[in-house]
């Protein structure tokens, strides 16, 4: 099975100030210099009309809001090349909205990178609101920077752990996360849950039984899967995880310990039509350590 190349074009990360959007540069300058990829700093900003006047801003307004984005964004470029000094950096400041903007900016890039929150919004309301609309429309994969519930960051050393249903999506996470492990380094775990839709209890188990046909159909499905790419990075090392669970639980439990989570932007058990699945909205809203979700291409 041939590798995927990786996309084209630099790797963006967005910015607005906050600690986390440097937490989401540092781990994107890392990434850039691992890749010999360019980075590219994005700043999107608006300047609105005021509600009650509906007259425009004052050019001392605009001056003010353009200084501060341009702090925003030397702050980043600066924080950027202590991380990964030989990295490339080019920088953006563009007038438009977070979202829109950074799905534009997909479109060219390789990967776009994101904190999990940033300044706007309420605080523990909209945590997590531009990433969800982002991820949900942007043309390559996205990554969310997360730190743990107690504020530090992920083990660098910890696993790359891949969610894999049999999906074409995932066929997709699996290339990106065979990738990722063997550009750090560390091991891949790959984890079927295959309990997609939360049944009566009862009900499940009577169905469903540990080690029955329908777990060792799971095994082979997940075997298969992988089997190309083990051929293709055979220093990665690969555990494999079949489990009756459902795929979010199992993700938000093995991300305590990995570097990254990998998953497909909608799996098997999606509604026809949806942008983003359940499992990767709660990874991007709890995950313990980064998460990169993955389109089908």
């Amino acid at each position: 099975m041939p590798a995927r190349d990786i996309p084209e074009g630099p790797l963006v990360v967005g910015t607005d100030g906050s600690e986390d959007s440097l937490d989401a540069v540092r781990w994107a300058a890392d990434l850039a210099a691992r890749r010999n990829r360019a980075l590219r700093i994005v700043h999107a900003y608006t300047i609105v009309i005021g509600y009650a006047t509906e007259l425009p801003p004052t050019q001392e307004v605009r001056d003010s809001i353009e200084a501060e984005a341009k702090q925003f964004v030397a702050a980043a470029e600066q924080e950027a090349k202590l991380t990964a000094p030989g990295v490339r950096v080019e920088t953006a400041l563009i007038d438009n909205d977070a979202v829109p903007a950074l799905v534009r900016e997909s479109a060219s890039a390789c990967m776009v990178v994101l904190g999990a929150s940033g300044r706007g919004g309420f605080l523990g309301r909209l945590i997590g609101s531009t990433a969800v609309a982002v991820t949900s429309h942007a043309e390559c994969p996205v990554a969310v920077i997360r730190r743990r519930e107690d504020g530090t960051t992920a083990p660098l050393d910890g696993p790359v752990v891949v969610g894999v249903d049999g999906s074409p999506v995932s066929e997709e996470a699996i290339a990106v996360a065979f990738r990722e492990a063997a550009l750090r380094g560390v091991p891949l775990v790959a984890v079927n849950a295959w309990l997609d839709v939360e049944y009566d209890s009862t009900f499940t188990q009577r169905v469903y039984v540990e080690d029955g046909p329908q777990e060792q159909e799971q095994q082979r499905m997940l075997a298969e899967r992988l089997a190309g790419w083990q051929e293709h990075y055979p220093d990665v090392e690969v555990e494999r995880v079949t489990v009756l669970d459902r795929p979010r639980h199992q993700l938000l439990e093995r991300s305590q310990t990995a570097s990254l989570v990998v998953v497909g932007s909608r799996g098997r058990g999606g509604f026809r039509g949806l942008l983003l699945g359940s499992t990767s909205q709660a990874l991007i809203y709890h995950a313990q350590c980064p998460v990169l979700v993955v389109r089908n291409t």
